[in-house]
């Protein structure tokens, strides 16, 4: 069969012999086929827990809108234009919550904002998590993490937030409470949250009993600003399929049960090889494209073959991790290390180690080879040769899966 993954603005195609059994995954079809514009304003027709938004906007002197950054595929530009008429009435600021990530470029804005960039981009700001003179102390969480927000979400007397859901793989899922923690947090708190990651509960899908999702939601009591959010969920081909609006964790929940109708894929069974894809925007940079590597090791055997491909756009992203891998002899030393100490960044190290103390971990990225091999990642400059070499490495009677959409597709696996 023919194997074609999105790969930066192409395609990585590879040939697999007919012999080879291979189950090819991808997010499930929405039940509901609604138009876009029809699902976004049936959701605000129905808001969970709150007010309608006109009158949450209603007299607003000090609005916050805040967007996901360039990391995530939220239509933010789609919910906008259903929107614009009542968001007329208020003044308002945007901000991007980067987290710890970079600031947008100018072409991200555009594709943030669209058409209308040009007239609100003096009213953007993008969050800076080093930023000391913009972070607000509000309190610490029972699990001792200082909460320093944005002075400019404090400040508001209003936050209105646009984000989408998908599965996450140590917050359970995106979406919700996380544009605040950590879309507008100083580095300190989303440091801190993020050693939780560590802990084997804080895992993909979960919620209930999640340390860093309950430190999350419990960062938001300290916060006295009303809230108003909307939440979407996109299909396999980014279309919204499900929205919810209204209060800020009613919102979360209802989307995440259709979040994972579409994203949770059962399968027959784990593989020898598992190829999985990081498709844009998670193929930015390998911090992100990492997600795939964590949703692929679900559909892996023991002593499995994982191979990543992604362009990996911006390089390795946040370089913490990749420090703390290259630096190690092996993986067993980078979790004794972890053991010992935490820095932002380490958490996804540590995912990595897990994986590699039980397979191996190849890749078809735009990155240096050099690089790739101080982090045990085994470099390739094609997905036909990865392939080619894991089928004869494996042997007879190798079986493959391939997540073609791997950041955003969980396997579930299905064993009989």
């Amino acid at each position: 069969m023919k194997c074609i993954l999105p790969y930066g603005g192409g395609e990585q195609r590879a040939v697999i012999p007919d012999e080879v059994p291979v189950t090819v995954l991808y997010p499930n079809e929405p039940a509901e086929t609604s138009s876009e514009e029809e699902v976004l304003r049936r959701a605000l027709a129905s808001p969970l827990g709150s007010g309608s938004a006109a009158s949450f906007l209603e007299g607003k002197e000090n609005l916050l809108v805040i967007v996901n950054d360039q990391t995530r595929p939220t239509p933010t530009r789609k919910v906008l234009d259903v929107l614009d008429e009542s968001l007329g009435c208020c003044s308002l600021t945007w901000i991007v919550a980067t987290g710890a990530h970079r600031g947008p470029n100018e072409s991200e804005y555009h594709d943030m904002f669209g058409s209308r960039f040009p007239d609100c981009r003096e009213r953007i700001i993008a969050h800076d998590a080093r930023n000391k003179t913009d972070e607000v102390y509000l309190g610490t969480t029972s699990r001792g993490t200082e909460v320093f927000f944005n002075r400019h979400a404090v400040q508001a007397d209003g936050l209105l937030i646009i984000g989408s859901v998908e599965p996450h793989y140590f917050a359970g899922y995106t979406g919700g409470r996380k544009a605040l923690l950590p879309g507008l947090a100083s580095y300190r708190t989303i440091e801190q949250n993020h050693r939780l990651a560590l802990m084997p509960e804080a895992r993909t899908l979960a919620l209930e009993g999640n340390p860093v999702h309950e430190d999350m939601v419990e960062s938001l009591t300290f916060l006295d600003v009303p809230i108003f959010s909307i939440m979407t969920v996109l299909d396999r081909h980014h279309r919204i399929c499900a929205a919810s609006c209204g209060d800020i964790h009613m919102s979360l929940d209802h989307a995440v049960k259709h979040a994972h109708e579409i994203f949770v894929v059962d399968v027959p069974r784990k593989s020898d090889i598992v190829v999985s894809a990081a498709a844009y925007p998670m193929d930015i940079d390998l911090y992100q494209a990492q997600k795939a590597i964590e949703n692929g090791k679900l559909a892996l055997k023991e002593g499995g073959i994982l191979i990543l491909v992604s362009a990996c756009r911006d390089g390795v992203g946040d370089d913490a991790f990749v420090q703390l891998l290259s630096s190690s002899t092996s993986p067993d030393e980078v979790l004794r290390h972890i053991s010992r100490e935490y820095q932002l960044g380490w958490h996804k190290a540590g995912k990595m180690a897990e994986l590699m103390n039980t397979g191996a971990v190849w890749a078809v990225t735009d990155l240096d080879d050099e690089l790739l091999e101080q982090v045990f990642i085994r470099p390739f400059s094609s997905l036909q040769i990865a392939l080619d070499e894991a089928l004869d490495t494996r042997g007879t009677g190798a079986t493959v899966t391939v997540l073609t959409d791997g950041c955003m597709t969980v396997p579930n696996v299905k064993m009989h």
